[in-house]
């Protein structure tokens, strides 16, 4: 592959901004808790953010917990 060809292939896409904020997203599920043979609802933090040198959104799990309630 050409260095030409390469440095094409990666482009920033229109429409979004050069610094957009990094984004918290939790989501609540119920799990299996195989040590107590249980179903137990645990919240997941997701970081969501866009990357412009790649041209797409990252998404990656930043804690995860039990809920109690």
């Amino acid at each position: 592959m050409s260095a030409v060809a390469s440095s094409s292939a990666i482009r920033p896409l229109s429409g979004f901004p050069a610094g957009v904020d990094v984004l918290w997203e939790p989501q609540r599920r119920i799990v299996w808790n195989p040590q107590e043979h249980t179903h137990e609802e645990h919240e997941f933090v997701y970081e969501i953010s866009w990357i412009g040198e790649l041209g797409l959104w990252r998404t990656f799990l930043r804690s995860h917990h039990k809920v109690n309630g």
